[in-house]
C-alpha cells in the first residue's frame, strides 16, 4: 500500500520504519536535520520492537498521491503540515496520530474534504538523535473508527478501534500530564515521580486535568490501566491519595529513562506542545468555570525554557507552584 507519514519524528518515524520493514511504500516529510539524516542514513528504528533501516522517500513536502496518510506532527505544526501537502492530499483518509485534543478540527480547517480519523499512540518512542526513533516501552495504537487504518497499523503493531474517541483523547490528556515536570526540569518521567518535590506537582496536574474532562461531562476511555473510575478517583481524591497514580505510571514505563515527548522537543532545540497538553487543560478548565493553576504555572515554566534554555531546578519549580496555587 502506498503510505505517506507527515512528520518523522518519536510517533511518524516508528509508523513509517515499521510499515517499511512490512513492504509497504512508505513516503516521509521531515525537516533540517531529520530530513538530512534520514536522506544519508535511512530511518532508523530500534528498541523493544527490534532493529531496521528504512530506506524511504523523503523530503520536505510529499510527492505523490498516497492511499492513506498519517499525520503525526506536533500539534503546533499540523496546520501549517496540512497546508504545504493539500495538493496531495485531497480526498485521502488521514489518520492524526497526535496529543493534545485539536487534530481532527485541525485538520476539518484545513482539508475539509479529506476523511479524518484520529489516534493515539501509547507506546513510548524516543527521538533524540536526527533520522533515529527508539522504543522504549511497548503499548498499542487506539484508533477512532476507521477499521482500515487499524487493520494496517495492527499488521505491525498492537492497535484496535475505539467507538469513544473523545474520552480516549481525554484520557491520554490526563497519562500526558506526566510530560511537563520533566520539560520544566529536564528529568526523566521516572525520576520526577520518584522526586518528593516533584511528585505533589505531577499529581495535581493530573487532578486539575481529570476535573476538567469530568466537568465537561466526559466518560473516560480505559488507556493503559487508567479507567473512568480511577480518574474520578484521583480527581477526587487528597493530593497525598492521589500519588498513587503516576507512581503506577512510572512503573508501567519500565527502568529505560523516559524524557516524554516535550522534554525530546527541548532536546532536539524546538519548541514544545505545551500549549496543547497543560496549556489545554488551562483552557479546558476556564470553560467550565474552574481554574488550573498548577498547569498554568508548569505551562508558563516550560515556555521559560523555551526561551532561556535553562531549566528549573525541582525546588524552584515547587516554589514557583506554591506561588501559583496561593494566587
Amino acid at each position: 500500500m502506498r503510505v505517506a507519514v507527515i512528520g518523522a519524528g518519536a510517533i511518524g518515524g516508528t509508523i513509517a520504519a515499521l510499515l517499511d520493514r512490512a513492504g509497504h511504500d512508505v513516503e516521509v516529510t521531515a525537516r533540517g536535520a531529520t530530513l538530512a539524516a534520514i536522506a544519508a542514513e535511512g530511518l532508523r528504528l530500534d528498541g523493544k520492537w527490534g532493529e531496521h533501516t528504512a530506506r524511504v522517500a523523503a523530503g520536505a513536502t510529499l510527492t505523490r498521491t498516497p492511499e492513506i496518510a498519517f499525520l503525526a506532527t506536533k500539534a503546533q505544526d499540523a496546520a501549517s503540515a496540512l497546508t504545504a501537502n493539500r495538493d496531495q492530499l485531497g480526498n485521502v483518509p488521514l489518520v492524526v496520530v497526535q496529543n493534545g485534543l485539536e487534530g481532527l478540527e485541525t485538520v476539518a480547517r484545513a482539508l475539509p474534504d479529506s476523511p479524518a480519523f484520529g489516534a493515539l499512540a501509547l507506546y513510548a518512542a524516543q527521538n533524540v538523535e536526527p533520522g533515529r526513533v527508539t522504543i522504549t516501552a511497548t503499548g498499542t495504537t487506539v484508533v477512532d473508527r476507521s477499521r482500515q487504518a487499524a487493520a494496517l497499523l495492527s499488521s505491525v503493531m498492537p492497535a484496535q478501534v475505539t467507538d469513544n474517541f473523545r474520552g480516549a483523547q481525554w484520557t491520554k490528556l490526563v497519562i500526558n500530564m506526566v510530560n511537563g515536570t520533566p520539560a520544566a526540569t529536564g528529568l526523566p518521567v521516572q525520576r520526577t515521580v520518584a522526586d518528593r518535590r516533584l511528585r505533589p506537582i505531577v499529581t495535581a496536574l493530573i487532578r486539575e486535568a481529570a476535573r476538567a474532562g469530568l466537568a465537561h461531562g466526559v466518560h473516560f476511555d480505559p488507556i493503559q490501566g487508567l479507567s473512568h473510575a480511577g480518574v474520578r478517583f484521583v480527581a477526587a481524591a487528597p493530593l497525598w491519595a492521589g500519588q498513587v497514580l503516576p507512581r503506577l505510571m512510572a512503573r508501567r514505563m519500565g527502568a529505560v529513562p523516559n524524557l516524554g515527548s516535550t522534554l525530546q522537543s527541548l532536546k532536539r532545540g524546538q519548541l514544545t506542545e505545551i500549549d496543547y497538553l497543560n496549556g489545554a487543560v488551562v483552557a479546558q478548565a476556564a470553560a467550565v468555570g474552574q481554574r488550573a493553576p498548577v498547569n498554568q504555572a508548569v505551562t508558563d515554566a516550560v515556555h521559560e525554557v523555551e526561551r532561556t534554555g535553562r531549566f528549573f531546578t525541582p525546588d524552584e519549580l515547587a516554589e514557583r507552584v506554591r506561588a501559583a496555587a496561593r494566587g
